[in-house]
């Protein structure tokens, strides 16, 4: 017999607190990327289609203006 696992659905967290990605939030921008300075995949972060189209943006943006390192410091 095989058992398959039934995931649940993971739910947008900007649809979920009705908020946009903005560049300017470093706090909300920062849970979505990696200590590598990634941005994190949708599989993982459950963030729809459209946001995560906006959270890239807004993380690039961040990244020119200074806001956001390009990659982690003291990398070995």
């Amino acid at each position: 017999m095989a058992f398959t696992k039934r995931r649940t659905r993971k739910v947008c967290w900007f649809e979920q607190n009705k908020v946009a990605p903005d560049y300017k939030d470093i706090k909300i921008i920062g849970k979505f990327v990696t200590e590598r300075g990634k941005i994190v995949p949708r599989r993982l972060s459950g963030v729809s289609a459209k946001n995560q189209r906006l959270l890239a943006t807004a993380v690039k943006r961040a990244r020119h203006l200074g806001l956001l390192a390009f990659v982690a410091e003291n990398m070995k």
